[in-house]
């Protein structure tokens, strides 16, 4: 399939040189370490029938997406893997890839898209939960155990799980943050505060990307903090409704 918004056109990756050069673009994102993915499993993963997409502008290939299929009777895809050049942040690049990427698992039948996201990241939460219209399912401690690439490289790798029902219709979640502070900020440090109420509201930092390599002690800190708060909450039955763009989640409590 073949997705055009914003002169950008998505397609399927399966020559050869394409997949190389998603590795390569993979590799220009996280900076260092081992590949996160390598042309050689992108090749397999297409082989067996999985979703490995890119996004380019005219013939320079700007973002990049993978997934593979759950068992059959689970009608899911896990979309492990997504990037964008560095240049092209603001040209909607992801949001294509992840349109994509629904009609793509509609074709074939599927209903749901699963992935994980850093929690501590704003952006990224507001567009898988607030854009998208994503639900936050589980709050997983350390998923990934140590990572040695230039974004993870020294912090513990919690992350969301998300699940995008995509037969629903992409209608953005609007978010109106009302509550008491579960988790607040002061200073760029998180601060602790009232976790009662039917609706909280749990803090991250403005930039936890340049907060890592500025102050460490205060990353971690902040891990700690939102996997406590975050985590704590929905593992006692709370669901995240959507993410505030001042950088707040927003947490309601099912059985208050």
């Amino acid at each position: 399939m073949t997705l055009v918004a914003q002169e950008l056109v998505v397609r399927q990756l399966t020559a050869h040189a394409d997949l190389v050069a998603a590795q390569r673009l993979f590799e220009s994102i996280w900076q260092g370490g081992t590949p996160p993915v390598t042309a050689e499993l992108l090749r397999a993963m297409t082989k067996a029938g999985n979703y490995v997409a890119g996004a380019f502008d005219g013939d320079v290939l700007v973002g990049a997406c993978a997934g593979f299929c759950s068992p059959p009777a689970a009608r899911s895809l896990h979309s492990h893997i997504a990037g964008v050049a560095a240049g092209m942040r603001g040209r909607a690049v992801g949001l294509a890839l992840k349109l994509d990427q629904r009609q793509w698992s509609l074709d074939r039948g599927l209903t749901e898209i699963t992935w994980t996201f850093d929690p501590l990241v704003r952006r990224n939460a507001h567009f898988n939960l607030s854009k998208l219209g994503a639900d936050a399912t589980e709050y997983l401690p350390d998923f990934y155990g140590d990572m040695h690439d230039g974004i993870n490289a020294g912090a513990e790798s919690d992350r969301l799980l998300v699940s995008w029902r995509i037969t629903d219709p992409v209608v953005p979640r609007v978010v109106t943050a009302g509550g008491s502070a579960a988790l607040g900020i002061n200073d760029d440090l998180p601060v602790r505060g009232n976790a009662s109420g039917p609706t909280v509201l749990v803090a991250v930092p403005p930039d936890i990307e340049t907060l890592r390599a500025t102050n460490p002690a205060a990353a971690r800190e902040w891990r700690h903090a939102v996997r406590e708060v975050l985590g704590g909450l929905l593992a006692e039955g709370a669901r995240v409704t959507g993410f505030d763009k001042t950088g707040w989640y927003v947490v309601e409590r099912s059985t208050w």
